[in-house]
């Protein structure tokens, strides 16, 4: 039975295996383990996978490269060239495949979900990895896509998989979160809660998830008398910026950037902190807060946008709330309160 994926993930060839990022391609490991042949619609890039990548495992993958879709950055003309590639690939990856699998929010899943309307018998699930929360703010093209898989007759024979348990919604709509770790790599070590307190940021340097506000953060407990750190994990498009913000402000030993790591090395970090700081504008399901709390992390967030979509995953969980840093310097002044 053949499983085609279709997806804006970025892919890599080395030494004979195939490469994407890490924490997407550890899940479609378990999709693709229930079916004997994979392909894979997505773009390819000539370079060595970093270390937060990781392989497929599978006996049976092919591998259809299409082109990467940035339609903010490119001309009208190719970006409608490039386009009209997609969707021709996609076209021809649908005719020819048992269970179609969708990658959303993106511009190749846009395009895909239209294609996959031509074929309402084929079985399909769709991972929409953004955020469901109806009220939450988001671009045209993620709205348009919302709008399109809540619409069963667009979206026949199709389970549409999103972050959190929303009312209201089509029968095609299932309730999902993505699983880190299993119970038994769980380890149960007490922390203790005083000076010097580790803070730990994990997740892509880009203007959404707001790395830089958390580095303002930590400057100003450091400023006002705390012993802080701050490791970042991640790399992206703001670490320019945070760089600068380091240098600028003489920060180099208190905030430290490590760029993207294995999950062995995020999971030491994560063992290591006292806590977790993710100050993004939006987000489908955090992650990073969820893989802190497993291991003894105090998660700090911006409420609503993080803690709506998983209710009952944070159910009973302490949380530190940004952007105001007065209630976190009150925490570090009394410690006994979450040791």
């Amino acid at each position: 039975m053949r499983f085609s994926v279709f997806t804006h993930a970025e892919h890599y060839f080395y030494e004979g295996l195939i490469y994407s990022y890490g924490p997407y391609v550890r899940e479609m490991n378990y999709w693709i383990s229930e079916f004997d042949e994979i392909h894979i619609i997505a773009p390819f890039t000539e370079k060595k996978p970093e270390k937060i990548d990781t392989a497929y495992h599978h006996s049976d993958i092919q591998f259809k490269n299409i082109p990467n879709l940035h339609y903010k950055e490119n001309p009208f003309f190719q970006n409608l060239r490039k386009s009209f590639f997609v969707l021709q690939s996609c076209f021809r990856g649908m005719k020819n495949t048992d269970h179609i699998h969708l990658r959303c929010p993106g511009n190749v899943g846009m395009l895909a979900l239209l294609v996959s309307s031509l074929f309402p018998k084929k079985p399909k699930t769709i991972k929409y990895a953004g955020n469901w929360d109806p009220e939450s703010e988001q671009p045209l093209s993620y709205r348009f896509q919302k709008w399109w898989l809540s619409n069963t007759f667009l979206t026949r024979n199709a389970k549409v998989l999103v972050y959190g348990n929303w009312g209201n919604q089509s029968k095609n709509i299932i309730p999902f979160f993505t699983a880190s770790f299993s119970e038994s790599e769980k380890i149960l070590e007490e922390k203790h809660f005083k000076p010097p307190f580790r803070f730990l940021f994990c997740g892509s340097l880009v203007e959404g998830k707001r790395p830089l506000l958390a580095a303002e953060i930590i400057h100003n407990l450091y400023k006002s008398g705390f012993e802080v750190s701050l490791g970042m994990y991640g790399d992206g498009p703001e670490r320019i910026k945070i760089t600068g913000y380091i240098e600028n402000n003489d920060l180099e030993e208190v905030i430290k950037l490590h760029g993207n790591q294995s999950q062995e090395t995020l999971i030491e970090a994560y063992k290591e902190a006292h806590f977790c700081i993710l100050p993004s504008k939006s987000e489908g399901w955090p992650k990073a807060l969820a893989e802190g709390m497993f291991f003894g992390c105090i998660p700090m967030t911006e409420f609503p946008v993080c803690l709506g979509c998983s209710g009952e995953v944070y159910a009973g969980s302490l949380f530190l709330l940004l952007p105001t840093d007065l209630f976190i310097k009150r925490i570090l002044f009394s410690t006994r309160v979450i040791k």
